[in-house]
């Protein structure tokens, strides 16, 4: 999987057998016959998908930001449409969007590509969208001190679009500002504005 440095979750791996066993039980529960040839290999195929998908809890989000560098530029940073694919908590239903993170640095930046890493080790375990966003912004400002953060989040649920109210198409949008965002609409405004061009 690219973005987690191949990483893939221990726990379902050193678990395999139980886990396959556990989906066989599961097909079985909703009227299938595990029998049949489309379905003889299903159990292995979501094993190794939960391998994946969940890779997140293997790592902690703060270490992958990695080696931060010292640097004098103190302006708006923005890492815009970053596509994270998530699995709901509730549900256990996929959801997925667009992540823009904007921060102010206070002498200190990360490699760019270090923000795209942090959204994996965030998303990729069972979530709520509130709490990726959250979660992004805090960790960036605990780990880079800088003046300001501030992340969007754009999701679609198919727990929502798929099941339940059944509206495809819609959007779940949720923020969080930190520092100097919080006190200034205008960096608000520039932030958003950037985002959508």
């Amino acid at each position: 999987m690219s973005g987690l440095k191949d990483y893939t979750n221990s726990q379902v791996a050193s678990n395999r057998e139980k886990v396959e066993y556990h989906v066989r039980e599961i097909l079985k529960l909703i009227g299938e016959d595990v029998e049949r040839e489309g379905l003889l290999e299903t159990p292995a195929r979501v094993t190794r998908m939960y391998e994946e998908i969940f890779a997140g809890y293997e790592a902690d989000p703060r270490d992958v930001l990695g080696v931060t560098f010292d640097e004098k530029h103190e302006e708006l940073v923005i890492v815009k449409d970053i596509v994270y694919y998530s699995q709901c908590e509730h549900h256990m239903a996929p959801f997925f969007g667009k992540i823009h993170i904007g921060y102010i640095p206070s002498g200190k930046i990360a490699g760019l590509s270090k923000f795209a890493r942090l959204v994996e080790a965030v998303t990729r375990r069972l979530q709520v969208q509130e709490r990726i966003t959250s979660q992004i912004a805090d960790i960036l400002e605990e780990v880079l001190s800088p003046n300001g953060v501030m992340v969007v989040v754009e999701g679609e649920h198919l727990c929502m679009c798929s099941r339940g109210v059944k509206k495809p198409g819609s959007k779940t949008v949720t923020s969080a500002v930190r520092g100097h965002f919080r006190n200034s609409a205008a960096l608000r405004s520039e932030f958003l504005s950037l985002i959508k061009e």
